[in-house]
């Protein structure tokens, strides 16, 4: 078993006020973008066009089974969301995507991030492996799935007040 590390930088916008994290991307034999949530059989880019556009095809190429890396990036600029990931390194147990089977050996520094977004107001983890290495970082109570909690974290001797949401993977 091998140790990867991450395969994109953290994509953080000056202006974001959301910060969205998963656990660790799935293998690139499963991408259909180089970008977060490359896999084309996951439904978070349909829903982000269901929700804000009415159009679950918005971030979809025309005819492709791949879904538009431009049109994601120019939307969660102008939206001030901002990705990454729980862990920056992970050994995968089985040779699959599954949360489940992914071994976090180093941990994002999620204060580090958040340095970069002065604006951020909350956090959304997508999943239960990236919410369980969250709230264990920052020793905070686990949201309902679909809810958040609250919680302060020290940010170069500034307290910062955040929600965290926790949504399914």
């Amino acid at each position: 078993m091998t140790t990867e590390s991450h395969p994109f930088k953290p994509f953080l916008p000056r202006n974001a006020k959301l910060l969205m994290l998963g656990s660790f991307p799935p293998q690139p034999k499963r991408w259909s973008i180089v970008f977060y949530y490359p896999n084309f059989g996951n439904d978070m880019w349909r829903i982000m066009g269901l929700l804000f556009f009415n159009d679950k095809n918005r971030f979809i190429l025309s005819g492709q089974k791949k879904f538009d890396k431009e049109r994601i990036v120019d939307f969660c600029e102008k939206a001030g969301i901002a990705m990454y990931d729980t862990a920056c390194e992970v050994i995968r147990l089985k040779d699959n995507a599954s949360d489940k089977f992914l071994e976090v050996t180093k941990a994002t520094d999620v204060e580090a991030l958040l340095r970069k977004i002065p604006e951020c107001k909350a956090i959304v983890t997508t999943g239960q492996k990236a919410t369980d290495v969250l709230t264990g970082h920052f020793r905070c109570v686990e949201p309902p799935m679909g809810g958040f909690s609250e919680f302060d974290v020290l940010i170069d001797g500034t307290a910062r007040h955040l929600r965290l949401y926790r949504m399914p993977s």
